[in-house]
């Protein structure tokens, strides 16, 4: 009987460690330019990043199964530069479920065309937060906790505070490496100054944007749509604030390479003076896409 009692504990903690896992998290590494003997290590690379990405703790947090946060990844090498070398891009993207309905609404869009890194054929990935091991494992982290810490921002205000420091530790420890995309003189559009931007005061209303557009708009629409949609307008004004006082912050472009349909098909079916509203400030927060905003009423 004390054995059996023993099992049982012993299968509820897998269990609670199994549901501790905080993301869902699709991989894909493609080499459209690689030749096809170099496929079968970019083959390993993805299978060994999913499991990196979705079978770590990330969070002190237990998620059961379906409270995953779901996100994509894709790696697209263009280059083997050596033996064990690669030069590429990484695309991230997130989403989050809508309460009380089947949707998922996009969170982030981001591409980091600055990713170099080294992988061999069923290299163990290594990390443990404190020293940095390889610029593989520490980008896959970094970007993690970014994930992570956008969704929490959706869920409470600045909830994401605790990930986004993780993030910026990751940044603070590769200050020496060789790989480019952790310094701020090498680009505007790096992992330095994502951090910079999400850190920075000017930028706070666009973080506080996403709490109100998510939980207090799109969270609501099942109980009173009308209501819900004029919070979401409230969350553009709030995005219009940051963008008069830095336009084109790259903060601000990583959030609204998300939204841009989504927010034309709410608000396409708004009254006259919210279709105004809204059209008027996307138009001016999102000009590459304001051809698109002006023909939402169109639709």
């Amino acid at each position: 009987m004390k054995k059996l009692t023993i099992y049982f504990i012993f299968l509820f903690l897998c269990i609670i460690s199994i549901n501790a896992q905080e993301l869902d998290c699709r991989v894909q590494v493609s080499g459209p330019g690689l030749p096809e003997s170099d496929r079968q290590i970019l083959r390993s690379l993805q299978s060994d990043a999913y499991e990196f990405l979705n079978q770590r703790n990330w969070t002190n947090y237990q998620f059961e199964r379906d409270e995953r946060i779901e996100a994509s990844i894709v790696i697209t090498v263009s280059e083997r530069i050596g033996s064990d070398e690669f030069r590429g891009s990484i695309q991230i993207q997130s989403r989050r479920p809508i309460y009380e309905t089947s949707y998922n609404s996009p969170i982030i869009n981001h591409q980091d065309r600055d990713f170099s890194f080294r992988y061999a054929e069923n290299m163990p990935l290594e990390y443990d937060g404190n020293t940095f091991m390889s610029n593989l494992t520490e980008v896959l982290a970094f970007y993690a906790y970014l994930i992570i810490g956008f969704d929490f921002d959706t869920f409470s205000p600045m909830g994401g505070t605790p990930y986004f420091e993780e993030a910026q530790k990751i940044v603070n420890r590769a200050q020496n490496a060789q790989e480019p995309g952790w310094k701020s003189f090498e680009s505007q559009r790096n992992r330095y100054w994502i951090m910079e931007n999400i850190f920075n005061t000017t930028y706070s209303q666009a973080r506080m944007a996403l709490y109100h557009y998510h939980r207090l708009g799109f969270d609501k629409m099942t109980d009173n749509r009308e209501i819900a949609r004029g919070e979401v307008t409230k969350a553009l004004e709030m995005l219009q604030s940051v963008h008069r006082q830095r336009p084109g912050s790259l903060l601000m472009q990583m959030i609204l390479t998300s939204k841009s349909d989504e927010l034309v098909n709410l608000y396409s079916e708004a009254t006259p003076s919210d279709l105004s509203e809204a059209t008027r400030i996307l138009t001016e927060i999102d000009p590459t896409n304001a051809d698109k905003y002006r023909r939402m009423g169109d639709n």
